[in-house]
């Protein structure tokens, strides 16, 4: 089951018991794991957690707190200081600090850039595409071991949140290799044979995204 908050879609894990109640939180693996007796629908859950989206949003900035990588701010492959000021309206980013009202106004920030800045590079990598493709869903979720997916059966590509800690050039590879697979459902020589037609470093960018 998937839900979506702010334009990105969470994985739901379900665990079902003898509980008279239902328990939500969201963990490390950023999946929101609900705990709920044997009867529960999946259209129970999914009312509850439209009526708790404040509380999931909570528990999603803290994880991504609790996560961020060795406790720094990384934003299109570059690292931020991050500076706190009580009468900033918005964020705004100077050299190598960036600086925010308090940690609501940059987690609702970073959220915005990261579906701005995938549509963004969606649009201009698939415009580059020569091959004769539908145009495939983009979806954004968190992903605990991989940068993106292209579902054949709802013709959709989905891209791990996380990316936006990278620069763009990987980014595009991520969205390069799968729109690759619409043409391409494996790797084959075929297939890395496209992905260096519009990706001519990938095999540079592959292991750098390894190496992280």
């Amino acid at each position: 089951m998937i839900y979506n908050i702010d334009g990105i879609d969470y994985e739901v894990i379900i665990e079902r018991k003898k509980n008279k109640n239902i328990y939500v939180r969201v963990k490390d693996d950023m999946k929101i794991h609900v705990t709920c007796n044997r009867l529960a629908s999946k259209l129970i859950i999914k009312n509850i957690l439209d009526n708790n989206i404040p509380a999931l949003r909570k528990m999603i900035n803290q994880v991504n707190k609790n996560i961020n990588r060795n406790n720094k701010f990384f934003y299109l492959g570059k690292e931020y200081v991050i500076i706190k000021v009580d009468n900033i309206k918005r964020v705004e980013i100077i050299d190598d600090k960036i600086y925010t009202k308090d940690d609501k106004m940059l987690d609702k920030w970073y959220k915005d850039e990261i579906i701005r800045i995938f549509d963004e590079r969606y649009v201009y990598v698939f415009n580059h595409f020569n091959e004769n493709i539908k145009s495939p869903i983009l979806k954004i979720r968190t992903m605990k071991s991989r940068w993106g997916v292209y579902n054949r059966s709802n013709h959709t590509i989905t891209l791990n949140s996380k990316l936006i800690e990278y620069d763009i050039s990987k980014i595009d590879y991520v969205i390069v290799h799968e729109l690759s697979h619409i043409i391409h459902f494996d790797h084959s020589k075929d297939f890395w044979n496209l992905v260096s037609k519009y990706c001519k470093d990938y095999k540079k960018i592959r292991r750098e995204l390894k190496e992280e």
